[in-house]
């Protein structure tokens, strides 16, 4: 007998690169429930959830594909005693789906894979000015290369199940940006750097700097229809300019947040990168490796200055034209993105409080700062 298609877990820790003993338990729940009908494939993931306890169904769901709902009807199921489920032994009174039951997908294996194909070459290469995929020009494609007609829930839904595909933002990189370059730097460069700050039981310490507007950086939101929300701004260019440090202990056991905000409307510059170091220092009080990007006011006279005689740190640079290689990148898209889109402040003072509280709060989660480092593909451990 062949064997049954079997799902992919979705969970966190099946997701990560290193193996954990809950990667075969769960691809073992998963090849269970492939050769199950409907009816046992929610009984059996409802008895799963309640084994994980709270967040058991969530997690369930993440393991084995089924929705949440449906594991809710299997642990009421189970919680009547299956009651009226079951005539005599080995025989349901129920309709339980079988393998290939239900209505038939309107694009085949064959036209997904065709479909991704062209997707995959982007929107410029097939008529349109810029590279934007919607709903609406994806049918467009549909219908000229593959003669299907589809509506745009049936499309949305085919994009989801069958191509794995869903709606991403963009990450904006510069032409001159080399993928190879950057391959060898982590395999070569930050190898080195790794091994010369671990004979001098240095830390790694990743910096950089931005700047937050009281113009927000806009996320898409909930609104009635027809009437979309406004952001009001009181002065859209006044800005706090920040640097932050991500500091890495010689082990690699923890990580910690260290941080300055500059005056208001104020930009770094080699003076001020300068006093950041010395606040640096006087707060690891340790060997240091910095690692940081190539731009100007990082090698200007004054951090040439307070460098001499300074044993104790070393300078590397990330290679230049690396957009998001940084870790501390991270950190801007976290507050912006993740924690403030959508946030217009009054005032600079109020940016202040508010940029200053963020900044206390995410000291306090040294793990949103390794994710940070894991991003970048940066690997602490040889």
């Amino acid at each position: 007998m062949s064997a049954l298609l079997t799902h992919q877990c979705k969970c966190t820790r099946c997701q990560r690169p290193s193996e954990h003993p809950d990667k075969l338990l769960h691809h073992q729940l998963n090849v269970l429930l492939a050769y199950l009908n409907g009816q046992q494939r929610r009984w059996v993931a409802a008895m799963a959830s309640r084994f994980l306890g709270s967040g058991g169904i969530k997690l369930t769901s993440r393991i084995t594909g089924l929705s949440p709902d449906t594991i809710r009807d299997g642990q009421h199921d189970l919680d009547t005693g299956l009651q009226g489920y079951w005539v005599d032994p080995g025989r349901s009174n129920h309709r339980a789906r079988h393998p290939g039951g239900g209505r038939p997908r309107r694009l085949t294996a064959d036209q997904a894979n065709r479909l991704k194909e062209l997707l995959s070459q982007g929107a410029t290469a097939h008529g349109w000015v810029n590279d934007l995929w919607t709903l609406r020009r994806i049918r467009q494609l549909v219908q000229r290369e593959l003669g299907e007609r589809l509506c745009l829930t049936t499309l949305r839904r085919a994009l989801k199940e069958q191509l794995g595909w869903t709606l991403q933002k963009p990450v904006q990189q510069l032409r001159d940006h080399d993928d190879e370059e950057v391959d060898r730097w982590k395999k070569e460069e930050f190898s080195r750097i790794k091994h010369e700050a671990s004979c001098r039981h240095a830390h790694l310490v990743f910096i950089d700097e931005s700047g937050f507007m009281l113009a927000p950086t806009c996320r898409r939101t909930y609104a009635p229809r027809g009437s979309g929300p406004v952001v009001k701004v009181t002065d859209p260019h006044a800005k706090i300019s920040a640097i932050a440090a991500i500091v890495v202990s010689p082990k690699y056991g923890n990580a910690r947040l260290v941080y300055q905000l500059s005056p208001d409307r104020a930009n770094f510059n080699g003076s001020t990168v300068t006093k950041f170091l010395r606040f640096l220092c006087d707060r690891v009080q340790n060997r240091m490796t910095v690692i940081w990007d190539s731009i100007r006011i990082h090698y200007a006279e004054p951090v040439r200055n307070f460098l001499t005689g300074r044993n104790t740190l070393v300078l590397e640079r990330f290679p230049p034209n690396t957009s998001g290689l940084n870790p501390a990148d991270g950190i801007w898209s976290y507050i912006k993105y993740g924690r403030l889109p959508n946030y217009a402040p009054l005032d600079l003072p109020e940016l202040r409080r508010t940029l200053t509280a963020e900044f206390r709060r995410l000291k306090k989660h040294p793990n949103f700062l390794f994710s940070f480092i894991r991003r970048t593909g940066l690997t602490l451990d040889d």
